[in-house]
């Protein structure tokens, strides 16, 4: 009764999170990030890049932008029109910007991100809790079926152990998958640790303040996917902490007022 009860609470939290992760579609960044009719317009007729340039540094004052390009220009995805929230990148299979992107998974299909990376973590905890709880309670089976086939096991515990494993270290370090290749680029300069606010600080805003939400895949992730604290701003700048005309009064500080600083910041095209 006890084997039946833990198998059955196994599978349903496994095909639970399957589920979320597969049906949670990514969120896109909101409508004050794309360019309103008027901006779209002046910025398509414009035949001079310099020109291009500074209506996009316009347009990123007036955000919670701080992350830019690698040769620091403002990023802006060409093909959705809009200016790209920190941690947001464009996913070619879905054709859409997506918030804090991680990867496309095709395991489930989905892009993983802001919405579903929680229901992604916790798909791969219970994949692996439950393939190890089967293998342990028919040993005996178990052990005839790993000498008949031992490679096929070996390689897909081995893939799930390292796949659960290395996003368990990127969580630690409030990294996505993305931004373990290629470091965030700040107004400073690169730095891949600059969204880390340390171990216990970086598991909050993944899975919440409330410890009991979180092995369910229910949504408790901190904020809206488009403002994250980072270590080099002081807690009155801190998005999750302050007011939105707060964060914006900043945004708008930090920014340089010179045209020619302006006229130096570069588009982000992807390809």
């Amino acid at each position: 009764v006890a084997y039946l009860i833990i198998f059955h609470i196994l599978f349903v939290l496994f095909v639970w999170t399957y589920w979320k992760s597969i049906f949670t579609l990514p969120v896109q960044p909101g409508k004050k990030y794309h360019m309103s009719y008027a901006d779209k317009e002046r910025y398509e007729n414009e035949e001079r890049p310099e020109v291009q340039r500074q209506i996009l540094a316009e347009i990123a004052r007036k955000l919670p932008v701080y992350t830019r390009t690698g040769n620091g220009g403002v990023r802006f995805c060409d093909r959705c029109q809009l200016i790209k929230p920190d941690r947001c990148h464009h996913c070619s299979v879905c054709a859409i910007c997506v918030l804090k992107m991680d990867h496309h998974c095709p395991w489930v299909n989905n892009c993983i991100g802001f919405s579903n990376y929680k229901f992604f973590l916790l798909f791969l905890a219970y994949s692996l809790l439950y393939c190890l709880y089967i293998a342990a309670t028919v040993f005996k089976y178990f052990i005839k079926y790993w000498t008949v086939s031992c490679e096929i096991w070996l390689l897909f515990h081995i893939l799930l152990m390292f796949l659960f494993g290395y996003h368990c270290w990127l969580v630690s370090r409030n990294r996505s998958t993305l931004e373990a290749f290629s470091a965030p680029v700040f107004q400073n300069g690169p730095d891949k640790n600059g969204f880390n606010l340390g171990f216990v600080k970086n598991l909050q805003q993944v899975f919440g303040e409330e410890k009991k939400l979180w092995l369910l895949p229910i949504a408790s992730s901190q904020g809206d996917g488009h403002f994250f604290p980072m270590r080099a701003l002081c807690e009155a700048q801190n998005p999750l902490l302050a007011n939105e005309e707060q964060w914006e009064d900043d945004g708008i500080d930090e920014e340089p007022h010179d045209s020619g600083e302006a006229a130096s910041l570069a588009i982000e095209r992807e390809t």
